[in-house]
């Protein structure tokens, strides 16, 4: 495991989140609007009960709450899931929310439709022991037939070209610009890498800087596709940027009916 704390990374974060998007209320109806197209694509009208198992502060979760849908959020950070669950309430929409590792999900067998993972969430798991655990996890809180959802970023060609930072994103403040970029430094291995995550906001005539670090698994399409089989899921398929309208590519899995 990383020398980082997962945990602490989202809590520090949970406050500055929606910093990372010019407007998150309206990346927030984008991404649920696609997202809802896509479990409507392949389970059929809803509403339908989700499990969102990296709720955060609740960037899709809302969304989708908001668009009918009966949500559920989890997240290993307490500090996002109070604030999710805040945020939701300010928008109309209900979002029972609780701090859950998705290793360890506290939820009975079979209970939901959907399980999304998104945010590239699942790449901050670095063993193939902990990825495993995750994905039968989810498998066992789906209903037959139940769909999971990945998104995740396009690792294939960044392994192939490592690149060592993001395009820096600018959102507008009440007081100031906000700016949002992140460096990545890639291990020997080339399918890991550490990440600082820099947060730069406006302090009287100067900028107040912030700096937070966790480690990611670049996990290629055809590793992340062998995992999800492994663990009962059927029917991969994946949905690129150009064909969803999504920001990061989207698997798409259902569970295998055991009495099949």
């Amino acid at each position: 495991m990383s020398e980082f704390s997962v945990r602490d990374f989202y809590d520090d974060l949970a406050h500055d989140y929606h910093l990372m998007f010019r407007d998150w209320d309206a990346s927030m109806a984008y991404q649920a609007e696609v997202l809802d197209g896509l479990v409507s694509l392949c389970l059929g009208a809803g509403p339908h009960t989700v499990l969102d198992c990296s709720c955060g502060i609740g960037t899709q979760a809302i969304g989708l709450a908001s668009a009918g849908h009966q949500v559920v959020g989890s997240d290993l950070s307490p500090v996002a899931v109070v604030r999710a669950a805040a945020e939701a309430a300010a928008r109309g929409s209900r979002l029972p929310a609780a701090a859950a590792d998705m290793r360890r999900l506290p939820f009975k067998d079979g209970v939901f439709d959907v399980v999304l993972c998104a945010d590239n969430s699942l790449p901050h798991l670095l063993s193939t022991r902990d990825l495993r655990t995750a994905l039968l996890g989810m498998r066992r809180v789906l209903r037959d037939d139940g769909l999971l959802m990945l998104t995740v970023r396009g690792y294939d060609e960044a392994r192939r070209t490592r690149p060592t930072a993001t395009p820096p994103q600018v959102s507008d403040t009440r007081d100031g610009q906000v700016i949002t970029f992140q460096l990545w430094h890639w291990h020997e291995d080339g399918e890991h890498y550490d990440l600082e995550h820099f947060q730069l906001t406006p302090a009287e005539n100067s900028w107040k800087v912030r700096v937070r670090r966790s480690t990611y698994w670049a996990l290629t399409r055809s590793q992340l596709t062998g995992f999800v089989a492994e663990a009962g899921f059927t029917d991969i398929t994946w949905h690129s940027p150009a064909s969803s309208g999504y920001y990061q590519p989207v698997l798409t899995a259902q569970r295998a009916d055991c009495a099949r």
